[in-house]
């Protein structure tokens, strides 16, 4: 397996970083923190750079608001070491879960398991 893993891990991206990217990161960058996916955030020596090295499945969608927000230079400092203020009314961060099995379906979808039937639809006939 160590072979595979070698081979799939230089010639794809979505196995988790890439050898490229483990060589760039342990020659350049400077661990700033993680999230609470156990993603890894990382800044360039120069701080030119921010990027992040993903814990499994390689999804953007997968980073929290907050880190969202220091990679693409909104805020200078990492949330570890200053935490964004939370509005009590504010949900916890959660993926896209579009094309899975915990999507949203509203109601009367023939996506769940027991559609809901409404008493007020009339299918139409011709005459």
């Amino acid at each position: 397996m160590g072979i595979l893993n070698t081979l799939l891990r230089s010639v794809t991206w979505w196995n988790g970083q890439t050898l490229n990217t483990q060589f760039y990161t342990w020659r350049k960058g400077v661990h700033v923190g993680d999230d609470d996916q156990g993603n890894k955030f990382y800044v360039s020596r120069d701080g030119k750079r921010r990027w992040v090295i993903y814990n499994g499945e390689v999804e953007a969608s997968r980073i929290s608001p907050d880190w969202h927000g220091w990679l693409h230079y909104t805020y200078d400092e990492a949330p570890s070491d200053k935490p964004l203020a939370h509005k009590p009314w504010e949900m916890p961060h959660q993926e896209n879960l579009t094309g899975t099995a915990m999507a949203y379906a509203p109601s009367g979808s023939i996506r769940r398991a027991h559609p809901k039937t409404s008493s007020d639809y009339e299918a139409w006939t011709p005459e």
